[in-house]
């Protein structure tokens, strides 16, 4: 049996028949997605058969209502079942490890160790290969990201060339970039958020992927500023113990939050929002209130 990913039907015949070395005529095979242009590039589908190469068998074709239902756990929940399967293999990889240098320095025969030694090499393969087959999943999954982000913004009115997605750490790097790129961004950043919150919404609910936008270079330029504004808030943190932002707007709030968390890891750092909505990024002493009534 070979699954089979193509364009159309006729392709996804084709080039079953090319893998199986037999004609379309021998293909005994089941429609297991049929192809759908979807709305805008999104939940755009590929065909998608199961197929054999049977001499004695011509072409089903299929008949059951089942086979013709579009399914939603197509190739994108694939992937990230398996992104979290190898993620969990991974997670539990340390501890193994750890068990088998432990048993390692407990026996002092030199025919033990010699097989421990093995133990131990033949098990880091396996974490690699695991790690080298998680990569080839995210490079698929931000593929698709790719081409259906290309093909949304090749429906609006901003002329933009770059758009290339890369997936790690279940986050989405995500870089654009072309002529009209700070038509894009807008004024102060409005569209810029938007598109943010657009696009976060979409992998988030689809992928469950977190997102990192690029435009040309506003996001790096918006990250310098922050760091630049928060060096003398950070001084006064780190003699008064406790601090707070002006108001920012939209990504600069996010940004500010990132950098003043990785500057206090040991500190209570949050963002607060005024009754206007206004918001601001409050630094202080994990339970303070409490400490003072003492």
């Amino acid at each position: 049996m070979k699954k089979v990913e193509a364009a159309t039907l006729e392709a996804a015949y084709a080039k079953a028949a090319k893998a199986l070395s037999c004609s379309v005529s021998e293909l005994q095979s089941e429609v297991v997605q049929h192809p759908s242009k979807g709305l805008f590039g999104f939940m755009k589908k590929n065909a998608i058969i199961v197929a054999s190469c049977s001499k004695s068998k011509k072409v089903e074709s299929p008949t059951s209502e089942n086979s013709t239902d579009t399914i939603e756990e197509s190739v994108a929940t694939e992937i990230l079942d398996t992104v979290k399967k190898t993620s969990q293999k991974e997670k539990s990889a340390p501890v193994e490890r750890k068990t088998v240098e432990t048993k390692t320095a407990e026996k002092n025969a030199v025919l033990d160790n010699f097989f421990e030694a093995d133990a131990q090499e033949e098990h880091s393969d396996e974490i690699e290969e695991e790690y080298e087959e998680e990569n080839v999943v995210y490079d698929e999954l931000a593929l698709m990201i790719e081409n259906q982000l290309k093909e949304l913004l090749s429906h609006s009115c901003f002329d933009i060339d770059v758009v290339e997605v890369d997936v790690h750490d279940n986050t989405a790097l995500i870089f654009i970039d072309g002529e009209d790129a700070a038509l894009l961004i807008g004024k102060e950043g409005y569209r810029y958020n938007a598109l943010s919150y657009m696009i976060f919404n979409w992998l988030h609910s689809k992928y469950e992927l977190f997102i990192k936008l690029e435009i040309a270079e506003f996001l790096t330029t918006q990250q310098e500023m922050i760091r630049n504004y928060i060096k003398p808030l950070i001084e006064s943190v780190e003699k008064e113990g406790k601090g707070k932002t002006r108001f920012l707007d939209g990504i600069l709030v996010q940004i500010a939050l990132e950098q003043l968390r990785e500057k206090f890891p040991d500190k209570y750092v949050a963002v607060k929002s005024t009754r206007e909505g206004k918001k601001f990024v409050v630094i202080n002493e994990f339970n303070s209130p409490a400490k003072s009534r003492h």
